[in-house]
């Protein structure tokens, strides 16, 4: 039987033009790729595919989606050529049933996947498998979903959840100086940790029920979900660490969670 279990990594991915820019966090990124077992594939869950159905890319050749608007076009140039992993996406349905999962052949790679391995593993030779947050799901379910997935750690799969923790972009400093982190923001972050530290799990499952900090923190679900599955991926009393720090604009959490 193999013992080895392949770190899994949520990454609190920030502002789009992180993938093509150089700083704190960035760096982090960086040096965690080159810290990390190599794996032998990678499956993503982004905050940025969320819809109400349950799928995974199933392409050879994903493409790289730039879904986003309002940024320099250095940005929409950038692509991120990893190859796909069909019989990755087979498995995956395989350990997700009897919930329904489609293969999406047309589906390439969001920026929440790429902008973040274009620093992991820049030569991008790697194979990349994406599913997606179904939206009609139970914050449970996807904890649910995530624990069925970690059997694909003793497989030499590196699962990254890709969202932030603290992501509320109306309070954000687009544009501006840099904005010191808002008192509830830190908070909450800091809370994140001390119940990951903890292991406890039902309260950031059930993180609607964690205040006003929490709902400043999450207005939509769609960047925390990623979190759940990685969480759910964990065994009992197994590490966890926080390889990248930090409050960017004021309103996200760069917060990188490492388990394992």
């Amino acid at each position: 039987m193999n013992d080895f279990l392949m770190p899994a990594l949520f990454v609190g991915h920030g502002n789009p033009m992180y993938a093509i820019s150089s700083n704190q966090w960035t760096d982090a990124w960086q040096k965690t790729g080159m810290i990390l077992p190599r794996p032998k594939a990678i499956l993503s869950i982004s905050a940025h595919w969320y819809e109400p159905e349950c799928a995974v890319t199933g392409s050879s050749a994903p493409t790289t989606i730039h879904d986003f608007g309002g940024f320099p076009e250095a940005l929409y140039l950038v692509t991120y050529p990893a190859s796909g992993k069909p019989d990755l996406a087979r498995r995956i349905q395989e350990l997700i049933a009897p919930l329904p999962v489609s293969i999406d052949y047309r589906r390439g790679l969001d920026h929440g996947t790429w902008s973040v391995l274009a620093h992991l593993y820049p030569e991008a030779d790697i194979p990349v498998v994406q599913l997606s947050i179904d939206e009609t799901l139970e914050s449970r379910t996807h904890f649910e979903i995530g624990r069925r997935l970690g059997a694909l750690r003793r497989e030499g799969v590196l699962i990254l959840g890709s969202g932030n923790i603290v992501h509320n972009l109306h309070a954000y400093a687009w544009g501006r100086h840099e904005s010191a982190p808002y008192n509830w923001a830190i908070r909450f972050d800091e809370l994140v940790r001390k119940f990951l530290l903890a292991e406890d799990d039902e309260k950031l499952i059930d993180y609607e029920t964690l205040g006003d900090d929490a709902l400043l923190s999450i207005p939509t679900p769609d960047h925390f979900l990623p979190l759940l599955y990685v969480m759910g991926t964990r065994s009992s009393g197994e590490p966890v660490s926080f390889p990248v720090e930090g409050i960017d604009g004021g309103s996200v959490s760069m917060l990188a969670v490492q388990i394992g």
